[in-house]
């Protein structure tokens, strides 16, 4: 979690914070939605912790905070598209100018783009690579935002940006169900995308004798054409393909699996889908890319591998690790609260300087009101 100190300015107090999930899923999602149930979890820590949180995002109220919607359903059919992004955007910042708020946290793509109308900060939670096009948007936005990153790999990778701390995803560990007896079979869950490298999970079970099971989301063109071109041709007996599995079919897999499978060959800004394994008790099977040295301890709750000829025998020494340890690096490290402190401390640090830049101009300071 984040490590810096409390800044100067720190006080006391419930903050008034908008938060701005992304448009494509309720919030906490059905089924597939990684960003949108850790908005949803980090909504529940700081309610808790005594601030009054609005959340704008689309679809029907599904979290403890006042909820203003931007569609009433989803365009979850239109993923990819830019319109009902910029449109969502747009939106959340005319339900803006009618609220009272100290800062605005926003996890969607456009909506940072509105942010220097603000006379409040805007905090924006990265959860994209910054790498090509995603990192050039966040370098044009200039110093009209601040940004947290979800890992150490994540902000390392473009350490020019105006980062105001790093603080890891979390899960509510309570809802995740521990097993500690496995079944036979080894995991693959995630979005159909080349970079989650399923088809490379599909040849190392099969070097391993294992069966896999492989769950995700195959909506978007890129997606088809990927699970067509390169999954499709590998299943059969020992490879099978069970759909989107919604939260409760998730948490059945994660936990019954031997192993989840996470050969990713993109720099991962953090991977939700390894500590909601490791909560279930189940080790992860990765390559090192980006965040996942800091996610999976190596040897304790996975392995942290560089080649795909590596996967088959980490999948059989998976099944020497402890359950326990497991859950238990999840609670140390990636729990609900902590996450929710850590954004707690990120935002009174942007609010203290912001009102300290203010200071020679107003004469004030103090939290501002949005107007």
């Amino acid at each position: 979690m984040i490590a810096e100190e409390e800044p100067a300015g720190w006080r006391g107090g419930g903050l008034r914070v908008v938060m701005i999930a992304p448009p494509w899923y309720d919030v906490p999602p059905a089924a597939y939605g990684g960003i949108e149930s850790m908005v949803a979890d980090l909504v529940a820590g700081l309610s808790r912790r005594g601030h009054e949180v609005t959340l704008i995002g689309a679809g029907k109220p599904g979290t403890s905070a006042r909820f203003l919607a931007t569609y009433a359903v989803p365009p979850s059919e239109r993923i990819g598209e830019a319109m009902p992004e910029v449109l969502h955007a747009a939106r959340a910042h005319g339900m803006l100018s009618g609220l009272e708020t100290d800062i605005v946290h926003d996890h969607s793509l456009a909506g940072p783009l509105h942010a220097g109308c603000r006379a409040v900060p805007t905090v924006i939670t990265c959860h994209l690579t910054m790498d090509g096009e995603f990192g050039d948007y966040y370098r044009s936005l200039g110093t009209g935002v601040v940004m947290v990153g979800i890992s150490r790999a994540q902000r390392r990778s473009a350490p020019e940006l105006p980062w105001a701390g790093v603080v890891h995803n979390a899960v509510d560990i309570a809802s995740f169900p521990f097993r500690e007896d496995k079944e036979d079979w080894v995991l693959w869950l995630g979005r159909f995308n080349e970079d989650k490298g399923a088809h490379l999970a599909i040849d190392a079970a099969r070097a391993a004798g294992r069966r896999i099971m492989l769950a995700g989301k195959l909506t978007e063109p890129v997606e088809r054409d990927y699970f067509a071109e390169h999954v499709a041709p590998r299943l059969g007996a020992d490879a099978e393909y069970v759909g989107e599995a919604d939260a409760v079919g998730k948490r059945e897999l994660l936990a019954a699996a031997h192993c989840l499978l996470f050969p990713v060959l993109w720099e991962e800004p953090f991977g939700m889908v390894m500590i909601e394994a490791m909560a279930c008790g189940t080790p992860v099977v990765a390559f090192g890319r980006g965040a996942v040295p800091e996610v999976v301890a190596d040897g304790v709750t996975g392995f942290v591998l560089d080649r795909p000829e590596e996967l088959p025998e980490a999948i059989e020494a998976a099944g020497k690790l402890d359950p326990h340890a497991c859950r238990s690096h999840v609670a140390d490290h990636f729990g609900v609260e902590a996450m929710a402190a850590g954004y707690e401390r990120v935002y009174r640090k942007v609010i203290a300087e912001a009102a300290a830049r203010a200071e020679p101009a107003g004469g004030t300071r103090g939290l501002m009101p949005l107007n």
